[in-house]
């Protein structure tokens, strides 16, 4: 059976008992086995001012998965353009294309990645920084990666070093207006669907794909679609490796935030009624079994969305859980 392309999307979560710099060698490490595995693309998030999670700059923590790897792309899932100017993303991204050729993806989001009161703090008092000129920036910043359509947004503006190649420029998305910028800009769409898996997908992928425009870069529409992925020996295992994320996502709605706890912990927390009635609501852990159940459901997926490419999330413990995860995967998709 031909599959398509398999990726892998990263937090670098920080888990109870562990700093923040332990999360980040997790992520490096997490990094090599994918690249070792056959995996095509390791993207890192942009999220602010929360206990668990250390990817709050994804241009460092890309240059030093990088450095660190051979062969496979790199990248953000994504950078939240709303928190930072075009030219800043820009002279980031053309220096990691110039150190990296051929490898660095710039995934385009426009959630701001945190909650309201830090996305002040980021933004400051500039009024160029809002959600609604996310189109106009996104051209400014297309123009300054080579997009001989966007040049004039860019002025004079020209983002350096000058790489001799350019990043592959995502946009990201869990909505249809997400979709239809990608279309009309000719781009490779992301659905996030490890986080809205309540949303219409289909709805918009149709919309992305009868709207797309081709492109110099793209001359036909391209989709990768999220998903959360535990994989053990058991199919009792996985759930019970699961439990972290389950607790990780109802605290986030509850404000009860803080670092992943171990999944003893996490089978020992009494639930309220409220908290059941919440965390049956809430997306968690998509697919946990074993390798075989899950690849079954990734290919549901797939057919399901006619996707071109997978990337898998999968908030877990400990790194060296998810790295067994991704190995089980690899070995039953084929990669």
């Amino acid at each position: 059976m031909t599959r398509v392309p398999l990726s892998v999307l990263d937090l670098a979560t920080v888990r109870h008992g562990h700093s923040s710099a332990d999360a980040l060698r997790g992520t490096i490490e997490t990094a090599k086995a994918a690249d070792e595995l056959g995996y095509s693309r390791f993207w890192v998030a942009e999220h602010h001012n929360m206990p668990a999670v250390a990817s709050t700059t994804p241009p460092v923590l890309i240059g030093a998965v990088a450095a660190n790897t051979r062969t496979i792309r790199v990248g953000s899932g994504g950078v939240m353009l709303p928190n930072h100017m075009p030219f800043v993303v820009a002279e980031q991204f053309a220096l990691l294309e110039a150190l990296y050729p051929d490898r660095i993806d710039l995934g385009i989001g426009r959630a701001p990645g945190t909650d309201q009161a830090t996305a002040a703090a980021l933004r400051g008092v500039s009024p160029y920084l809002t959600v609604e000129q996310f189109p106009e920036h996104l051209q400014t910043l297309l123009g300054l990666l080579g997009d001989e359509r966007a040049a004039d947004s860019a002025g004079r503006l020209r983002a350096t070093p000058a790489p001799e190649t350019y990043p592959e420029v995502w946009i990201l998305g869990s909505s249809t207006y997400g979709a239809q910028i990608a279309a009309a800009l000719g781009l490779p769409f992301c659905y996030a669907y490890h986080f809205a898996i309540a949303s219409d997908v289909e709805a918009a992928l149709r919309l992305y794909r009868s709207g797309f425009q081709p492109s110099p870069r793209l001359p036909r529409p391209y989709v990768m679609v999220s998903a959360s992925a535990i994989a053990a020996e058991t199919t009792e295992e996985a759930q019970y490796l699961a439990g972290p994320s389950r607790i990780m996502a109802l605290s986030l709605r509850t404000g009860r935030l803080g670092p992943i706890i171990a999944p003893e912990r996490a089978a020992t927390i009494e639930l309220s009624e409220m908290d059941r009635s919440m965390l049956a609501s809430l997306p968690g852990t998509q697919y946990a079994g074993t390798a075989d159940e899950v690849v079954a459901s990734l290919d549901a997926l797939v057919e399901r969305t006619g996707a071109d490419e997978l990337i898998l999330a999968g908030t877990v413990f400990d790194p060296a859980t998810r790295r067994d995860t991704l190995a089980r995967i690899a070995k039953v998709w084929g990669l």
